[in-house]
């Protein structure tokens, strides 16, 4: 089941950051890596790029090097049983299928995706909206920051809708500053056929704290985004990267570069011991989106400030698995006047 394989057929010496428009246009979540005699070498999806990155690999890298070369495929026939495919689908947790003909080249990709109904995710969705944003004073002095509009949108808006075109209906609110604003604005989500309640914080708790005041039934994992991110990282990726990985929280990560402008000298006393003119250092950085389960939340104390760093801090000496997920997609952190200016340009263009 799919639209035209030309669209998202690659061939092995692609790069990486092309693959992924690829991946993302194409509309099947994932490339299908031909040789010169159109044969199927290879697959590549979203967790294998972001598993090649966990490894070293670079955006420039050609798709040779993070493809997955022992992708399970099925036999092409005109007696084919479909029904027997989508089982096999079932039972190996393929998310895709390709179908190929003798000489290995692809018939057809089945995508489990398309052939059932569109999944509801069940896990809430935890947006921090409590901060009073004095960075961008003073748009924030009448107006919470996740309020203030983007194109045409509270970036609040744009949050939840994203969430909702990727099938979750659950969400949570963390409200402190100007919170009758935003309770005024959503109500009980009803306008965009989902449920939103509100975690009131009657005095600031943090990135992590507001999280003690969900509801103890909550038995899925978490998602928690900051109320000042716009991403294209779809949620449903991020909790099958998280689940795949049997992580009991995930952090996602971007990479940031820092140029320095001058040359950068290191000494052994009075000694010149190296020289870099005007290197550039890569970082990863906190992208404000994270994947929670619910049993970490044992480790929140009851009305007590913790931002999330700290939280995860506490939850690796707790003995729990801690993750990092690096996100390519597109994201920004909407924290001061000129990244503001930025995402109102930059939104809708990418």
């Amino acid at each position: 089941m799919f639209k035209k394989l030309g669209e998202i057929s690659i061939d092995q010496d692609t790069k990486v950051i092309e693959a992924m428009r690829v991946i993302e246009h194409g509309g099947a979540q994932i490339a299908l890596v031909i040789g010169r005699k159109q044969q199927l070498l290879g697959t590549l999806t979203d967790g294998d790029i972001r598993r090649g990155i966990l490894h070293g690999k670079k955006l420039e890298s050609p798709v040779k090097d993070l493809m997955n070369r022992n992708f399970q495929s099925a036999k092409y026939s005109t007696t084919a049983n479909r029904q027997e495919m989508i089982k096999m689908m079932k039972k190996n947790f393929l998310r895709h299928l390709p179908v190929i003909d003798k000489n290995g080249n692809v018939v057809e990709l089945l995508i489990l995706e398309e052939i059932l109904n569109p999944p509801e995710y069940k896990n809430p969705v935890v947006i921090m909206a409590g901060g009073k944003g004095t960075r961008l004073r003073p748009k924030t002095k009448n107006c919470p920051k996740p309020m203030i509009p983007v194109g045409d949108k509270p970036m609040l808006e744009i949050q939840i809708e994203k969430c909702i075109s990727n099938g979750f209906k659950n969400f949570y609110m963390s409200v402190n500053y100007l919170k009758e604003q935003i309770i005024d604005y959503f109500e009980d989500g009803s306008k965009w056929g989902v449920n939103i309640e509100y975690l009131i914080e009657e005095e600031p708790l943090g990135t992590a704290g507001s999280l003690q005041l969900l509801p103890e039934s909550i038995s899925k994992p978490i998602i928690v985004i900051n109320g000042d991110v716009l991403t294209k990282l779809k949620p449903s990726q991020l909790l099958q990267f998280h689940s795949s990985h049997n992580a009991e929280a995930t952090l996602c990560v971007r990479e940031h570069e820092i140029s320095i402008p001058f040359g950068v000298i290191e000494t052994r006393g009075l000694e010149l011991s190296s020289f870099a003119e005007k290197p550039t250092y890569r970082y990863l950085v906190n992208a404000g989106i994270y994947v929670i389960n619910p049993r970490l939340l044992q480790l929140l104390s009851p009305q007590t400030y913790i931002d999330m760093p700290a939280f995860l801090q506490k939850a690796q000496q707790s003995e729990y698995r801690v993750l990092t997920c690096p996100i390519h997609e597109y994201w920004i952190d909407v924290g001061n006047p000129e990244s503001l200016e930025a995402a109102i340009k930059s939104w809708k263009t990418n």
